[in-house]
């Protein structure tokens, strides 16, 4: 060895990171001492040919051998995560960075390999990956939606009440802010049921004009009202022997209170323009975003069909009180939309995540679900990322303007927000938008219902 190379050498040896030298081809010319310390082996070991196979993990050289020389090839620097063989025979994952030395004319004159342990983040993802399957599998064997993704307390609390009320008949009043995802537990409700077999069918109150929704529940006659020109059978008919949901029940009109009260005492239905009463068998489940205990005490909802409803409530947690949940959900998620777009994407940028934990989601899975859907539908790489003006709020002026604005169209509307002629239309926004920045606002939108 020249003098040149000795001092380098040495100053290499001086140095507590492990350091491989090697030649542009990938040919390891030399490893300072802590290589050798960790490794156990001689430096004629790892001058060898067979080097990588000695010191790497025999899985890893398979898999990485032809990524590794590819990016040699290209000169610029990389890295590669490797399981390290320890002198006392274990394996330990280590983040390896290859970084060039070029001359004047970028020409690669020799590589150096830095190896740093991260042995111990490489397992607890692996234990979460593997937490998060067995929490999947857990789900499907419960006969649980797969969208129903998490492991945080609160939202597993939730899965015990409904794995205790699914086999009974029992009423259910699933309370909790728009886009929690209470369809996805009544129908869990329903499928762990004996009326799994039968129909499951979703009616939203908020959707459907009050003239019309005692005939989309009930049924109608033959000329029971204008336009009427056959007979009708109801949501109701049409789940006998299964399950009704009824979504936003703090929209339903006084008059239809009545007549779904009777259902639940009586077990029949009459549909409009009959006086004939028809037998029906069906597990009625509700489900509400607005406090229903508040509107009974003003007038706006009937105390006795509360009582009726509240047989079993079950409170659907927001997103932003099981934040543990984000990394699980974003993770299912991106995966589900990648498939679905035919895109590989391999890992989320860590920025990504922590703005995804961070943010508060007022509209809850469903907008995380538009959010990651747009950033896989704009993404041109491996990584997952988005853009953090996505989370930003938009939407009326902010403020005592903004109160006003959407007070004065919840009297327009008579506290209505979905529709073609609730809030949310009139002031051309999405109704989700509209429903968080009520609950932002404290608004009482059933102060605007007529009594």
């Amino acid at each position: 060895m020249s003098t040149s190379t000795l001092e380098l050498a040495e100053i290499l040896d001086a140095i507590a990171e492990t350091i491989v030298v090697l030649s542009p081809d990938g040919v390891t010319l030399y490893a300072n001492r802590a290589v050798l310390e960790y490794t156990g082996l001689t430096m004629p070991d790892l001058l060898a040919a067979d080097f990588p196979s000695l010191l790497f993990h025999p899985e890893d050289v398979a898999r990485l051998k032809d990524t590794r020389r590819e990016r040699l090839s290209h000169g610029v620097p990389f890295e590669i995560e490797w399981r390290a063989r320890r002198h006392d025979g274990q394996y330990r994952w280590f983040l390896v960075r290859y970084r060039p030395l070029v001359d004047d004319q970028s020409r690669v004159l020799r590589w150096y390999a830095t190896a740093m342990d991260i042995d111990d983040r490489k397992r607890t993802e692996e234990r979460t990956q593997s937490e998060n399957l067995a929490l999947r599998e857990d789900i499907d064997r419960a006969s649980m939606f797969e969208e129903i993704v998490g492991s945080s307390e609160s939202l597993r609390a939730v899965l015990v009440q409904v794995a205790k009320v699914a086999p009974t008949d029992s009423t259910v009043l699933i309370l909790g802010e728009t886009g929690t995802g209470k369809e996805l537990i009544a129908r869990a409700i329903h499928k762990r049921s004996r009326r799994a077999a039968k129909a499951f069918i979703r009616v939203n109150c908020a959707a459907i004009p009050q003239s019309l929704i005692a005939s989309e529940l009930f049924g109608h006659e033959k000329g029971a009202f204008t336009g009427a020109l056959q007979r009708r059978l109801g949501r109701f008919e049409a789940a006998d022997g299964g399950t009704i949901l009824l979504d936003e029940i703090g929209d339903l009109p006084a008059e239809t209170q009545v007549a779904l009260l009777r259902v639940l005492q009586e077990r029949e239905i009459e549909r409009v323009g009959s006086s004939h009463p028809i037998a029906v068998d069906v597990r009625v489940i509700v489900a509400t975003n607005q406090d229903l205990e508040a509107a009974v005490a003003r007038g706006g909802f009937r105390a006795d069909l509360f009582y009726r409803l509240n047989v079993f409530p079950i409170a659907v947690p927001a997103l932003r009180q099981r934040a543990d949940d984000v990394p699980v959900l974003v993770e299912y998620l991106v995966e589900r939309f990648a498939k679905r777009a035919g895109k590989k994407i391999t890992r989320i940028e860590q920025r990504t995540m922590t703005l995804l934990q961070a943010y508060d989601w007022p509209g809850n899975v469903r907008e995380l679900q538009n959010v990651i859907e747009r950033g896989v539908v704009l993404c041109e790489g491996e990584a997952f990322s988005i853009d953090e003006s996505w989370l930003k709020a938009k939407g009326a002026p902010a403020g005592g303007g903004e109160r006003a604005t959407i007070e004065a169209a919840l009297a327009a509307t008579q506290g209505r927000v979905a529709g073609t002629k609730g809030a949310a239309a009139k002031l051309g926004m999405p109704r989700q938008t509209v429903d968080s920045k009520i609950r932002a606002l404290r608004i009482d939108k059933l102060k605007f219902r007529p009594r």
